[in-house]
């Protein structure tokens, strides 16, 4: 029965979902009509609003480029290969792949968002290796394992509550930090993830695919495999005699020193601010760790480059859904919208109200701290004036359920939404013909399991 429906839902995101870039099309058209109706906007403020948001996300999509391909750079380094062959040597059945995968990636995720990239990495070499494995669905699971960043050390919104003066604090909207204790550290926080971790293997289990569609029989021909290892490029890559640019370019002196300055900041980094883990911190710990992993400067140049072969998805589109962030921004839909939400709100119904909040602005803003930004003010003030006359205490956990709420909104709806699919398909669907309507499909009864399953959690669950 739980096959038979996903293999329809399936089948029906294959029928009627465009590609992702058709999808921010339609997406930019849906929310620009909004702004009109809703807002005081003229067509042509519209219009400047989604123009001036196009460029808000080139620092963000910057790193979700350098995310994915210094992640993946890392993957192709012998050490990290071979780890990962030895690691895949365990599973042997494609069943114990899917519930393998989701609980790597669960953990990873948690770590780090950006992980999810080690994940697919992961993935893949599972599917070259195991018959039997349905590829399109595997791709699902590692998809669906990233929805869990949340619950973890990256999570951007309980950070930024716990940031000295951020634009909250500033704004008078809080008197104070929110501690991680209420938040990351809370009952309702460790449930989430006990509950995630128990419930997506077996969901993903019940919902194996009975047909296979292997990862080898979807490779065009001649994209099998590199036809050389990077080793031996960067030895083809020499003059026939020696000179002084071959040794400058296959020294690991000059590689090591570099990385070695490098280290030590990173080292630094963390004795002076504790487990601050950001994406910019991320991103250089991947570029250093490439860098001792490839030895040499030619070998670290070839890996750059065989890693940067896909990613023609993220340089196009994140322009475009940052327009349509432009739009709820700038025309005060995204606040508009927040406020309609909150103002049915009361002291039992704001978790939840915050909850679907946080999924329906997702789809215009896909990014948490991005969305928390535009909803998060209005959400809190509405949560404040619910709270009137309560301990400060009592009123700082109301905010602290409001904000997490939010961000497993945001975080489930993608789910539904391709946008992230775009760091994972580069490393997935490399030598093959995908798209996101061959996965996302399978992604609909395990949103709808975690949709009531997290709307009960986020207003029941305390703190």
């Amino acid at each position: 029965m739980i096959k038979a429906l996903g293999a329809r839902f399936t089948e029906i995101f294959k029928k009627y979902m465009p590609d992702a870039f058709v999808f921010a099309l339609v997406l930019t058209i849906i929310i620009g009509f909004s702004a009109l109706i809703w807002t005081d906007s003229s067509i042509m403020q519209v219009i400047q609003a989604w123009y001036e948001g196009f460029w808000m996300l080139l620092e963000f999509g910057m790193q979700m480029i350098l995310i994915l391909v210094t992640g993946y750079c890392i993957a192709l380094s012998p050490i990290v290969k071979k780890l990962i062959y030895k690691l895949t040597q365990y599973i042997h059945r494609p069943k114990q792949v899917y519930p393998f995968i989701i609980v790597v990636g669960m953990i990873l995720s948690c770590i780090s968002w950006g992980w999810i990239v080690i994940t697919a990495v992961l993935a893949r070499e599972l599917a070259l290796r195991i018959k039997g494995i349905n590829y399109p669905y595997l791709i699902a699971c590692v998809y669906f394992s990233g929805v869990f960043w949340v619950s973890g050390f990256s999570s951007s919104i309980p950070l930024l509550l716990n940031t000295e003066n951020n634009y909250l604090i500033e704004a008078g909207i809080l008197s104070g930090t929110i501690s991680t204790s209420y938040t990351l550290g809370s009952i309702l926080n460790i449930s989430i993830i006990i509950f995630s971790v128990v419930v997506s293997p077996i969901i993903v289990y019940l919902l194996i695919p009975k047909e296979e569609q292997g990862l080898e029989e979807m490779l065009i021909e001649g994209n099998q495999k590199d036809v050389s290892t990077i080793k031996e490029e960067a030895e083809s890559m020499n003059h026939s005699v020696n000179t002084v640019s071959d040794k400058l370019n296959s020294s690991s002196i000059l590689q090591y020193f570099v990385a070695a300055m490098g280290l030590a900041y990173i080292v630094y980094h963390f004795s002076a601010n504790g487990m601050d883990i950001n994406l910019n911190i991320m991103i250089f710990i991947f570029l250093i760790v490439g860098m001792f992993l490839h030895k040499t400067a030619i070998r670290y140049v070839i890996a750059m480059k065989r890693s940067s072969m896909n990613i023609s998805g993220i340089l196009f589109q994140f322009p475009f859904y940052a327009g349509i962030m432009g739009i709820m921004i700038h025309t005060g839909l995204g606040d508009q919208l927040a406020k309609a939400m909150v103002s049915i709100a009361t002291i039992d119904t704001y978790p939840l109200l915050a909850f679907i909040s946080g999924g329906l602005v997702n789809f215009a803003i896909p990014s948490a701290g991005g969305e928390f930004a535009v909803i998060g003010p209005s959400i809190i003030n509405a949560v404040r004036e619910i709270g009137e006359g309560l301990p400060e205490q009592e009123v700082n956990q109301m905010i602290a359920r409001s904000a997490l709420s939010i961000a497993y909104g945001e975080t489930l709806t993608n789910c539904l939404q391709p946008f992230y699919l775009l760091i994972i398909l580069p490393v997935m669907g490399l030598g093959i013909k995908i798209q996101a309507r061959d996965v996302m499909g399978y992604l609909i009864i395990p949103f709808l399991v975690f949709f009531i399953a997290w709307s009960l959690m986020v207003v029941y669950v305390p703190i």
